[in-house]
């Protein structure tokens, strides 16, 4: 089975959208390609946080008390 990719409209800064063009043009990548590596990396460092933090609030004798909803 080939992997598809989804399709989604994304909406970027003109200046953002012009530096990524010429850095896809510059690495011989396309504008997804390096959208995706982008995020992928971005998704990365988010779960290493969090595995970090349940880490952590798995230590014996840490009491974590919740905050109050607003």
């Amino acid at each position: 089975m080939t992997k598809q990719n989804k399709r989604i409209t994304v909406y970027l800064d003109p200046v953002l959208h012009k530096a990524l063009r010429l850095k896809a043009i510059a690495v011989s990548k396309s504008v997804s390609d390096l959208v995706n590596e982008a995020v992928r990396e971005l998704l990365k460092k988010d779960r290493r946080k969090y595995n970090s933090i349940l880490e952590i609030m798995s230590q014996p004798g840490l009491e974590v008390k919740p905050k109050p909803l607003r």
